[in-house]
């Protein structure tokens, strides 16, 4: 008998066994679309009761609790919980009040359906937080959740179209101020400790969800709408008087534009803020409580029109996310450029009455263009919608593609069906979907239904697929020189047959003067403009004078030296641009492009354009340009930056010459220059640098290896008066010391995810590390950050995988740097197709140059 029974549980555990294997084998680590699917229809109604007891210490663990209310409407399959932490940090379970014990498995707590109800459930939860995205300082904390985060701080139902309620706690130390998505109900006192109740929250996605806790300045102000309260560190009282009033303002701003845009009203119980010093991204979009990285929003009373116009686009770009990406969300993470374009796309037109005297065409052609183009010629580039099976690779879709491509889409897509009929367009979407999600095709759908052009065919092209147009022309002259033939061509970078229908003006210029605009709409593969050109003789032909067409466009090189007296700054903007982009393309040398660029910076005077200009000649001088040619070109480059600034020139154009003075004066001469800036021996009249500034300047004459390196950075470690500002410095010095041994050890400390929790700091490392007079150095911890590319994919944030890679291989241009990721390419041929899209973007510059070099 006892044989018998001995049996019998022998068969009872070999059962179990087995069914715990087959509800494991069907569990896969992320949130894949089909799980997120699924779980869509089996779970409704969620509310998170949270409550995070915060101690003292910066390492000891985050005592938590979650209880989850939530409707099963079905029981086919087992209910699974995302966590992506250890399992050791959960410690019980309780489900409609059974304790039953912790089935944890590839990043999921697996609840066997035997255990649920149809209808209402109670799950309740206690663990300690995870880590990963806590972000935890000694002063302060703060959770960062997109896109998949959320799930690595506590149990939940992480994707977007689960949207939830939440009621929080927050157990904080005494001196610690604590912000969230709703208002604070109840602050009592326990211990040294306070426990922070707060109302229930309006709905919204995992990734949304959020706080602040620490030891912040705090103000609240009502600037029209209702009261804000603002969080920061900042310690500058001249940057607080500067910039707080104005952050107010500027949020105001948005809100009142947005809710007559819109038609809808500000749609949730609050909006506040808090600007946090190392933030790893501008801003982000949690539902009532911003968070912005504090040097954004802190300027001083120096800062350059394109400082204060980039503050003033961010604040407008996170609070148009409260409705186009936090009321209506999209449904997967495929989509989230829906929601980037919408707040960048809405972000410019916010902001232009609030700067008459701007170029506002000028500005976004500025911001977009050369970003968009900068990954879209590459051979890493993607289209702006992008396929996604699993939500652990969202991260990676992330891109110049959403945030600069996708806007000047959206620009052409309003014109294609007038400003009008877009905005009714949005508003259907925006009331229709609002407190839900939505997709891609459903606004088509909609605005489909507003225009005679087919929308979802020109979408195809523009949305669904990769890739720019490399306008040709087609030009027939007679005896005399006037035309008699012009038909403009396009035709895909990449070789295949797409057509990106879009609108464009050029402009032709006779001997005379005389100009003759010609208007490109809806250009589909060619355009034949000569009866409006018929019997013209132009001496000059410019291209995409509006700045509205998106693709290279044809140059002449005897011409070149002309754009710099385009009187049209628009066009004269996109002449630079586009005679970049045709280097890069081999129509022309870089050293030409940098001695045209050089020319202009004696006269050009718009701040946006010398901006684009600096940027390119610091890029030229130190990829395409060979050692000899930087030699040879420094002591000019240096002398006509020396004698811009010693011209009565404004303050913001001098302070862009002086920071490309900064970027390449390695040289002697230079260094005497700015060491003279930096002790402050030396003054240029209308050049005003701030503590950043000074801290940038001493960083680079460490590089340089100016004689007094050591004294500098001591003294400079002195000088900085934020305590959050001198940590980073200190932190940063290793990457700064002289002796590459040294650096060679802060540098492998960095492939450990332990150490690259600031991420901010990890990439200014980078960069001094991996400068191109320290590549000699540097160059051997290239294939030991590849072999951590995934690992900084998985463990970082959004933008940092692509980041990791520019401030280290986007500094080199050089063949082994090159052969280093052929190689780690032919080594890895089924390796994370998005991340090898990330490095061809991050090395594009690097290939190109050396094919000019061979070509040369």
């Amino acid at each position: 008998m006892n044989k018998y029974i001995f049996f019998l549980c022998f068969l009872f555990f070999i059962s179990c066994d087995k069914i715990e294997d087959e509800s494991k084998s069907k569990v896969e680590t992320g949130i894949s679309l089909e799980l997120a699917k699924y779980r869509k229809l089996q779970i409704s109604d969620v509310v998170y009761n949270l409550h995070f007891k915060i101690p003292e210490e910066k390492q000891a663990a985050i005592a938590s609790r979650l209880q989850m209310l939530f409707k099963v409407n079905d029981l086919k399959e087992n209910f699974l919980l995302d966590f992506n932490e250890e399992a050791t940090k959960l410690k019980s379970l309780n489900i409609n009040g059974k304790t039953v014990e912790i089935n944890a498995f590839n990043e999921h707590i697996i609840i066997d359906k035997t255990d649920l109800v149809l209808g209402n459930n109670t799950l309740e939860i206690s663990f300690d937080a995870g880590e990963q995205s806590l972000n935890r300082n000694d002063e302060f904390l703060y959770t960062l959740l997109v896109p998949d985060r959320a799930s690595t701080l506590f149990p939940c139902l992480d994707q977007p179209d689960i949207k939830a309620k939440y009621n929080l706690r927050i157990t904080a130390p005494k001196d610690w101020k604590v912000l969230a998505g709703a208002f604070e109900e109840s602050a009592i006192e326990v211990g040294d400790f306070i426990e922070h109740t707060f109302a229930t929250s309006d709905l919204m996605s995992t990734y949304l969800f959020s706080f602040v806790a620490g030891k912040f300045t705090e103000e609240t102000k009502n600037p029209g709408a209702f009261d804000m309260r603002f969080l920061y560190r900042e310690n500058s009282k001249e940057k607080i008087d500067e910039s707080v009033d104005r952050v107010y303002k500027i949020h105001q701003n948005a809100i009142d534009f947005l809710e007559d845009y819109t038609a809808v009203d500000f749609p949730y119980q609050k909006m506040d803020f808090a600007a946090i010093p190392p933030f790893q991204y501008g801003g982000m979009e949690h539902v009532g409580a911003i968070q912005y990285r504090q040097s954004s929003l802190f300027l001083d009373k120096n800062a350059t029109q394109n400082q204060k116009l980039g503050r003033a686009k961010l604040i407008a770009h996170e609070t148009s996310h409260m409705w186009f990406g936090d009321l209506v969300t999209m449904r997967w993470f495929n989509d989230v450029w829906m929601k980037e374009v919408f707040a960048n796309f809405m972000a410019d037109k916010i902001v232009n009455p609030v700067y008459p005297e701007i170029n506002h065409t000028l500005s976004f052609m500025m911001s977009h263009y050369p970003s968009a183009y900068s990954e879209d010629r590459t051979k890493g580039t993607n289209p702006i919608r992008q396929n996604l099976d699993n939500l652990k690779n969202a991260g990676s879709l992330y891109g110049r593609i959403i945030y600069n491509k996708a806007p000047i889409m959206m620009r052409q897509l309003e014109t294609l069906l007038g400003k009008d009929a877009f905005q009714e367009g949005i508003q259907d979407y925006i009331k229709t979907y609002k407190n839900s999600n939505a997709d891609w095709e459903e606004l088509v759908a909609i605005l489909d239904e507003k225009s005679t052009d087919d929308i979802k065919t020109w979408s195809d092209v523009w949305v669904n697929s990769s890739g720019r147009p490399i306008f040709t022309e087609e030009i027939e002259y007679n005896s005399r020189g006037h035309v008699t033939k012009f038909i403009l061509h396009q035709n895909a970078e990449d070789g295949s047959d797409k057509i990106w229908t879009q609108s464009f003006k050029i402009q032709l210029r006779d001997a005379r003067g005389f100009i003759k605009n010609i208007n490109i709409k809806n250009m589909g593969k060619s355009f034949d403009v000569t009866e409006a050109v018929k019997g013209f003789k132009p001496g000059q032909i410019l291209y995409n004078t509006n700045g509205f067409g998106y693709g290279v466009f044809p140059i002449y090189k005897d011409e070149v030296y002309t754009y710099k007296d385009v009187k049209d700054e628009v066009s004269r903007g996109y002449q630079f641009i586009n005679l970049y982009e045709n280097m890069l393309i081999g129509e022309i040398a870089p050293i030409e492009v940098y001695k045209f660029y050089l020319e202009d910076v004696r006269q050009e005077n718009n701040e946006l354009i010398l901006g684009y200009i600096t940027n390119g000649l610091n890029t030229i001088f130190w990829k395409f340009l060979n050692e000899k040619q930087r030699e040879d070109w420094l002591p000019i480059t240096e002398k006509v930056l020396k004698e811009t600034l010693s011209k009565n020139k404004p303050k913001n154009i001098k302070k862009i010459v002086y920071n490309l003075l900064s970027k390449v004066g390695y040289n002697k001469s230079s260094q005497k220059t700015l060491y003279a800036l930096w002790s402050k021996e030396g003054e240029v009249e209308n050049l005003f640098l701030n503590e950043n500034d000074y801290t940038a300047l001493a960083m680079k004459l460490a590089i340089y290896e100016h004689p007094k390196s050591k004294e500098i950075l001591e003294q400079q470690l002195i000088r900085i008066s934020n305590p959050d500002r001198a940590k980073r410095f200190s932190w940063l010095l290793p990457s700064l010391a002289p002796k590459s041994t040294d650096r060679d050890l802060f540098m492998t400390s960095l492939l450990d995810k332990e150490n690259r929790q600031n991420e901010s700091w990890v990439l200014a490392a980078l960069n001094n590390i991996h400068h191109p007079l320290r590549q000699t150095a540097a160059s051997k911890h290239l294939r030991p950050m590849l072999a951590k590319l995934e690992e900084v994919q998985l463990t970082g944030d959004i933008f940092f995988p692509k980041r990791w890679l520019t401030s280290s291989f986007g500094h080199y241009s050089s063949i082994e740097a090159n052969d280093i990721v052929e190689e780690f390419r032919r080594e890895n041929p089924n390796y994370n197709p998005v991340l090898i899209n990330k490095l061809l973007q991050s090395t594009d510059d690097s290939f190109k140059a050396e094919k000019i070099r061979k070509v040369e």
